[in-house]
């Protein structure tokens, strides 16, 4: 990825020189070839294409403004409602993720949520202990992280 990214910057330089205009509109129309290019010879750059992983990471971002969103409509749902009838809780969370960076930025994409917050990890890296404020059913909560936030950081991050 860092070959591609490096080769699409090339590209630019090369595309601005060429064109003899040094504005970045010149610069940007440059990577923007520079990035179709990359896309038609991705047979012969190794590694997989870049914008791939660069359109996951944004649907990463765009997956926790959603839960963001949704939670902090919850959360008003809570403050405003006459009678609190709250189902607070610790729980477990089972982790494939596997690298530290993986594991801390699950771990702070929740507790950023609201109405979740990350305790600890585990001694031995397999489980975050998680406290939310409301949890009616533990097994769909986890389900929950692990079909969001878990499966996006690791199409990001494989």
């Amino acid at each position: 990825m860092p070959l591609q990214i490096v080769l699409n910057i090339i590209i630019a330089l090369m595309w601005m020189f060429l064109s003899e205009s040094y504005t970045f509109t010149s610069f940007l129309v440059g990577y923007i070839l520079g990035i179709i290019l990359l896309f038609l010879l991705r047979r012969f750059v190794p590694d997989s294409f870049y914008m791939k992983r660069t359109w996951k990471f944004v649907q990463l971002i765009l997956l926790f403004i959603r839960e963001l969103i949704l939670s902090n409509l919850d959360i008003l749902k809570y403050v405003y409602k006459p009678k609190q009838d709250m189902q607070p809780g610790i729980f477990a969370l089972p982790i494939d993720v596997k690298t530290n960076f993986e594991i801390t930025l699950l771990a702070n994409l929740i507790t950023l949520t609201p109405g979740t917050l990350s305790v600890v990890v585990s001694e031995d890296h397999r489980k975050i202990y998680i406290h939310a404020m409301d949890i009616p059913d533990v097994q769909e909560t986890i389900n929950d992280i692990k079909n969001s936030f878990e499966k996006q950081i690791m199409e990001v991050t494989r």
